[in-house]
């Protein structure tokens, strides 16, 4: 009967120090989730260009434009012409979008390797 109470000793001396183990990763795990989830990240503030004066006077009329389109009955116009007011949006949203030449980071190691092949 000895025997039998030993071993159900070690066995619980074993489960519990598993289990304040796994007690302890646990509750590492859930603080690591609850300090992630309590902080936020800020957004990056851009600093505004300052515009020209001709480009405000073609963002003025950009602007005026789209409330006239924005006033138009488009019920009583036909789809030929609505299409073509559609579009003309379109060509006015691409032209507002317009930041500059993106390379991507394969046409950027292509060059470098191109400059390197060039000057040795």
């Amino acid at each position: 009967m000895g025997n039998y109470w030993n071993q159900f000793l070690k066995s619980l001396i074993s489960f519990l120090t598993n289990f304040t183990l796994t007690m302890k990763k646990l509750l590492t795990i859930l603080v690591l989730i609850a300090s992630v989830g309590i902080l936020e990240a800020a957004p990056i503030k851009k600093p505004k260009k300052d515009l020209t004066e001709e480009q405000l006077i073609y963002l003025e009329k950009m602007q005026a434009r789209v409330d006239e389109i924005k006033a138009m009955d488009f019920k009583s116009m036909s789809k030929e012409e609505v299409k073509a007011v559609k579009e003309e949006l379109r060509e006015m949203k691409k032209e507002a979008e317009k930041k500059g030449i993106y390379l991507s980071v394969g046409a950027i190691i292509i060059i470098s390797l191109l400059l390197l092949i060039i000057i040795l």
